[in-house]
């Protein structure tokens, strides 16, 4: 019982984290007016607080190496999928633990949305995005906080889970 509500939270964990970030992906790629806005505040603080380079760098290509990221975490969270098929397909005979892929990716959505926040909080972005008049009411800030914690606990749950697993069954070799 306690591994099958592991695995659920996990893949529901996983079902969130994937929808922000993949649904992000055509405003960061398309060099939307908001994505722009977002990652021109913060290139512009960055290029008065840390590096000129940095902060021209981060305006112009920051929204491209977010997504790219979140793109290929939300890969790697999916892949126990791929190898479930594959398995059962008879390509492959053995894959590495759902529990062990969503313990990593759990560090690296957690990981990316930890530099949200901090963006978020440091910044004159602030937790609420105000753009040409609209404000997002703090919704991209609570996003990545949510997946920040969720992406955690989901680490440490499976983790440990992982860990006492192969524990147990090297004691009963």
């Amino acid at each position: 019982m306690k591994s099958r509500i592991i695995t659920i939270f996990s893949w529901v964990v996983v079902a969130w984290t994937c929808k922000v970030f993949l649904s992000s992906l055509p405003y960061k790629f398309s060099s939307h007016p908001d994505t722009q806005h977002i990652f021109s505040t913060i290139g512009a603080w960055m290029s008065t607080t840390i590096s000129n380079g940095l902060g021209e760098w981060f305006t112009e290509y920051g929204a491209y190496a977010v997504g790219s990221a979140e793109l290929l975490v939300s890969l790697f969270l999916l892949l126990p999928i791929l190898f479930f098929i594959l398995k059962k397909a008879g390509v492959i005979s053995k894959a590495p633990e759902r529990a062990l892929i969503h313990s990593v990716g759990g560090v690296l959505a957690a990981g990316i949305m930890a530099g949200a926040a901090f963006f978020h909080l440091a910044t004159p972005l602030g937790i609420e995005v105000l753009h040409n008049g609209q404000s997002d009411h703090g919704s991209l800030f609570y996003a990545a906080v949510s997946i920040f914690v969720l992406g955690l606990i989901m680490a440490a749950v499976n983790f440990t889970y992982w860990k006492n697993n192969n524990t147990n069954r090297n004691n009963t070799l």
